[in-house]
């Protein structure tokens, strides 16, 4: 998995550092999307959530409560996705074109 980190420290990133890893997934810039975070009802872009990654797969938080929004890892085979942690995920129009 990669994501591109500028350095090694454990502080989050943004979203947005998963840019990559989202295009393989989604045709469409999936950090432009919005989603709302089920714990407290935040509605945020994908790439403003807080990015926690590693050899493991990436977990986005959300910026206001900490609650994993998204969890997405690459297997050998294929991709894991878990959005339990988002009431909504919106694409407009214009993004998935």
């Amino acid at each position: 998995m990669e994501i591109d980190r500028p350095d090694a420290s454990p502080l989050p990133l943004d979203g947005n550092a998963a840019g990559g890893l989202l295009c393989e997934l989604f045709a469409f810039d999936m950090t432009a999307a919005s989603v709302t975070c089920d714990g407290c009802g935040t509605v945020s872009q994908v790439g403003e959530l807080a990015l926690y990654g590693g050899p493991m797969g990436a977990i986005f938080r959300c910026i206001r409560c900490d609650a994993a929004v998204i969890r997405l890892a690459r297997t050998p085979i294929g991709f894991r996705l878990d959005m339990r942690g988002a009431r909504l995920v919106a694409c407009h129009a214009t993004q998935a074109a």
